[in-house]
């Protein structure tokens, strides 16, 4: 079976696209834990769900491109951030947890854009494993469970959201960590 060449690409646009949409389903009706906060919340989880089939395709099909190297963690992280604010917005997470996160993830993906004419970084097995931490206590956040199961989700999301933050910190020490290794082995092996 053929796959036309830029579909994860296109999977990947998609879901960079879902991001404003699902932002304003989360704040259209303040926050509610009406039809709208529920529509926000099954988007925001199918949309990053994609992640795994857009890569899944690009690998099976061995059709993997810088380009997808680098808008698959793009996407990730506009529709991570825009839930971390959208949350932040309606005062159910701490400012303080989003801005820690937007600075990693800014960070990082700034210096992704700044050297990609040399090399592409693709994405380590700690950053998707905060990605998976992060997408899973969003999930929990923006789901209003508790209406449905009872406040002990809450203590459930607290939990996630810490482990989120956790390793959202030490993925990106991580990335550093490699980089500067990376650099210096590079400098080094120059004749």
């Amino acid at each position: 079976m053929a796959v036309p060449r830029q579909l994860p690409n296109a999977i990947t646009i998609a879901r960079i696209l879902c991001a404003p949409v699902f932002l304003w389903m989360l704040l259209a009706d303040g926050g509610a834990d009406g039809p709208l906060r529920w529509w926000a919340a099954v988007l925001f989880i199918v949309a990053i769900a994609t992640d795994g089939i857009d890569g899944y395709i690009a690998r099976r099909y061995e059709i993997v491109t810088d380009l997808g190297k680098l808008l698959d963690p793009i996407a990730d992280k506009v529709l991570t951030g825009f839930a971390f604010i959208g949350l932040s917005i309606l005062l159910e997470l701490p400012w303080w947890v989003t801005i820690v996160v937007l600075i990693r993830e800014v960070g990082i993906t700034v210096h992704r854009l700044v050297v990609a004419s040399d090399h592409v970084v693709a994405a380590a097995w700690m950053g998707k494993l905060k990605t998976l931490a992060q997408s899973v206590a969003l999930s929990l956040a923006l789901l209003p469970l508790a209406s449905v199961v009872g406040d002990w989700i809450v203590w459930v999301n607290i939990v996630t959201m810490w482990i989120a933050v956790i390793l959202t910190i030490a993925s990106g020490i991580d990335y550093v960590v490699t980089e500067i290794r990376g650099a210096r082995r590079s400098r080094a092996s120059r004749p």
